[in-house]
This record gives C-alpha cells, structure tokens and sequence, in this order.
C-alpha cells in the first residue's frame, strides 16, 4: 500500500468521535499495519513543563523508553533541535537509544501545534535505510493533522 493511499483513512480517524489519544493509537496501529517498513509507530509528547518526552500510544513491539529526556536519543534530539530526523543505520549513531535489537533506521518527524514543538511521530524499521523524503512529507502531513485534535 502507498502512503498517500493512507490519507483518507487518516481523516476518518481524525474526523471521529474518540477522544485524541484514542485517534493517535488508531493512527499508530494503519501505520504499522498497511505500511511493511513501519515495524514500530509512535507518538512522543512534550511534558508541559519538564524537559522530556513521555509516550502517549505505540503499535509494535512495546518499549522500555516511555519517557526520554530532551537531548538524549533520536527522539530527544528532534524535541531541542525541531528538525526532522531520518536514521539509515542506528548503528552508526553515537545518541541512539536501541528500543530493539532488529530496528535498522529511524525517522522523527516533529509535532507543532501554534509554532511550538509539542512532540512528535517516531518510526523505527527493521530495513536499513527504509525512509526517504516522501515519508518525510507524509509524515510532516500526518502530524499537522493530528495537531488539530491537541
């Protein structure tokens, strides 16, 4: 399945009438269901006043790191630097904090609501180099649709 194939079955989730955390894990499970590559899908948000990350919904194999401090990891690093963040091999990553000993790449996607980065979308792959810039845009799509339910 094509991502862009994915985009009306997002808006039907986000359209719906479960409350946002609920919308976030159906995004989560589509993702890691109809996409091959998307081995672990998911939502990282800011703590309203502390430096650090907790995990509001995943679909995959469960983790350890529900909370990540700002800076450390992959998904620490997107929380101070607001930039997209793409992985070909974790092994070469000296900041990466290892969920799993089959993820290959990585790719963190920030999440803005009002200009601020409020958390964000984080896919691991079992495939080296699995992510390019179309997940990139899909992704950076998803999440503005997902901010409009925060």
């Amino acid at each position: 399945m094509q991502k862009n194939d994915l985009k009306p079955q997002i808006t039907s989730i986000i359209n719906g009438d479960e409350e946002a955390v609920k919308k976030m894990q159906a995004i989560c499970d589509l993702l890691q269901d109809k996409l091959p590559t998307y081995n672990w899908v998911g939502f990282y948000m800011a703590h309203e006043t502390e430096p650090r990350l907790h995990l509001w919904c995943q679909a995959g194999e469960p983790t350890d790191h529900v909370v990540i401090p700002f800076g450390k990891g992959i998904c620490g690093q997107v929380a101070v630097s607001n930039q997209n963040f793409v992985v070909d091999d974790v092994k070469a990553q000296d900041n990466y904090i290892a969920c799993s000993i089959y993820v290959k790449s990585e790719v963190v996607i920030p999440l803005f609501k009002d200009g601020k980065n409020i958390g964000q979308i984080d896919i691991d792959s079992n495939t080296v180099a699995a992510f390019d810039e179309s997940d990139e845009r899909f992704l950076e799509w998803v999440n503005e649709q997902v901010a409009t339910i925060l």
